[in-house]
């Protein structure tokens, strides 16, 4: 979850208007001011010191049991960051929890007493790890970590136990595979601040997995999800089925600035049609709206309830932006959305969780990763083309790591919204 992921029943409209605090990087070197960042790579990448590598999985988590939602919520609305609540955050922060926690931990309760997502990611990060320590046996032994910001593991923890553990190299893997400021740069800049806090000599090596909107492994298994539901229909029906592709939504606000994900999440969209043959009609829809403020659409719920009107009730809603099953899935699809319309044709797509195949693919996405030697993508160091922030523009900093001459050169992008940063802490 995030500022522009949190399901719709947390709270009302959040703006868009504030920044993490200000981040800047200690090097051995630093280079004139440009508006682009050539990506480094990390020498040592296939040879990881003692301790072998990390792989962190980065998401923002839900409640594992009912009696966290408080706990939960509390963290969530505490973040001047994320939800910016002006001098009164630290009184504002636990009134709105305290407001919201009965009604949240009714809708955990229905949906089976708790978030899954915390089960499924530590099982997807396990066996991915196990699959790399065989198809990429250089950077092994392999070791799964899963970071949340406001549920447990909390990423504070997960960065004491990787220290604790005695690992100098990490990637952080995010768990979104279409990229956004407000979701895995949101990630990326809490593990930044604790990598000041907790490793100030930079003893680990980071590198970061930011996107993989269109991984042929990703698209396949989203396929043959949507496949399997479609072979639930009557034969003669089944070409006929409209596909609604469903993701959260952002705010106009943010997409207007130039965010990528309205365009990675339809680069998915396309390869998943792709691989069906384009045999079904389709859409893109967007999810979990809140607020009065404008937001990307259609939503999915009137979309649901116009193509219903219009008489097409054989729909199969796909969740095309989520690794795993949670609140957005189990109760705003299936009870708010195709519960409440009472349409035997409305199905939904399985998730992603626990399907051998996809976890093979996340496992093929950190080879990739590892074997190119990257330290991020070409696209994390490009700024968002409307941002207006002198923050940004200041703190566009090529760096230089130690060592034998210029191995690599990387960009801190700071926006007032879109903060993304690649980082090797202490250099």
């Amino acid at each position: 979850m995030s500022l522009s992921r949190i399901p719709a029943t947390l709270f009302r409209a959040i703006p868009h208007n504030r920044l993490s605090p200000k981040l800047f990087f200690s090097a051995s070197f630093q280079a004139p001011l440009r508006s682009l960042a050539t990506v480094g790579s990390i020498s040592n990448q296939t040879k990881p010191k003692g301790g072998g590598t990390a792989i962190v999985f980065l998401n923002m988590g839900g409640p594992s049991t009912v009696s966290e939602v408080h706990n939960f919520l509390s963290r969530l609305f505490a973040d001047g960051d994320l939800i910016p609540l002006g001098p009164f955050q630290k009184y504002l922060g636990p009134l709105i929890a305290r407001r919201r926690t009965p009604k949240i931990e009714h809708q955990y309760s229905v949906i089976g007493g708790g978030s899954p997502i915390r089960r499924w990611s530590e099982l997807q990060a396990s066996e991915a790890c196990k699959i790399l320590d065989t198809i990429h046996p250089s950077t092994a032994p392999h070791k799964p970590y899963v970071a949340f910001r406001y549920a447990d593991p909390l990423t504070e923890d997960t960065f004491a136990k990787i220290i604790e553990d005695g690992v100098t190299r990490a990637v952080a893997f995010t768990q979104y595979p279409q990229y956004s400021c407000s979701t895995t740069g949101s990630s990326l800049n809490e593990l930044w601040k604790l990598s000041k806090k907790m490793d100030p000599n930079g003893t680990i090596e980071w590198s970061v997995i930011d996107r993989w909107p269109t991984h042929p492994g990703f698209v396949d298994v989203i396929a043959r999800h949507v496949e399997d539901t479609l072979a639930t229909y009557p034969e003669e029906k089944r070409d006929d089925v409209v596909l609604l592709f469903s993701a959260h939504s952002l705010p106009m606000s943010v997409v207007n600035r130039g965010d990528p994900y309205p365009a990675e999440v339809a680069a998915t969209v396309h390869a998943v049609m792709g691989r069906l043959g384009f045999r079904n009609p389709y859409r893109l829809v967007w999810q979990s709206q809140v607020g009065p403020s404008p937001w990307l659409g259609a939503q999915t719920s009137n979309t649901v309830q116009n193509y219903v009107k219009k008489g097409q009730t054989d729909l199969v809603l796909i969740p095309i932006a989520f690794t795993s099953d949670h609140i957005e899935t189990l109760h705003e699809l299936d009870l708010e959305i195709i519960g409440e319309m009472k349409q035997p044709g409305i199905k939904r797509a399985e998730s992603l969780n626990g399907d051998p195949k996809f976890i093979e693919a996340l496992a093929d996405i950190a080879k990739q990763h590892l074997k190119s030697g990257d330290l991020c993508s070409r696209q994390l160091s490009l700024r968002c083309p409307m941002c207006v922030s002198a923050r940004c523009q200041e703190q566009k900093i090529f760096l230089d790591t130690k060592g034998e001459g210029v191995k690599s050169r990387v960009c801190m992008n700071l926006d007032h919204n879109c903060r993304t940063l690649m980082w090797r802490p202490g250099l």
